[in-house]
């Protein structure tokens, strides 16, 4: 939940037709697609990340906002899931409030919140994206990936 400009790194592997090494933020991982769709299933899919950075930040969100008014919150657990309808694409999430001490007012504002996360807020608004060729010289790699 920061404005910091985020810098991702991601270099195929050779592992599989397409696997990459991915290098974030002091943190290293690596993605692939699922054997159907012609990797080799080494790391989560681009999808998977997604879902994952939208489930991931709700939970911070609302462990975040029960923080901040000292609400009894024990645990959160959320859910996705994700398809497509035809070209539209569907996220499904399911919270779990783990809080017996929660009151039912709680409980309601902490699932209205769910829905209020910096990435969903992302993913329903209208992002800028801007793709460029690097120059010419440009050495690929990631030093601590290699």
């Amino acid at each position: 939940m920061t404005n910091k400009t985020t810098i991702a790194r991601i270099l195929e592997t050779g592992q599989s037709v397409f696997s990459v090494a991915i290098s974030v933020s002091g943190h290293e991982m690596i993605g692939d697609e699922p054997v159907v769709s012609g990797g080799n299933d080494l790391g989560p899919s681009p999808y998977d990340f997604l879902c994952t950075a939208l489930g991931e930040c709700t939970a911070m969100t609302i462990r975040w906002y029960a923080e901040q008014q000292k609400w009894p919150l024990e645990k959160v657990e959320v859910r996705l899931s994700h398809y497509k309808d035809d070209k539209l694409d569907i996220f499904e999430k399911t919270v779990k409030l783990a809080g017996n001490r929660l009151t039912e007012d709680q409980r309601s504002k902490l699932i209205g919140i769910a829905a209020k996360c910096p990435i969903q807020r992302t993913l329903e608004g209208t992002p800028r994206i801007s793709t460029f060729e690097h120059p010419v010289g440009w050495t690929v790699g990631l030093s601590s990936l290699d």
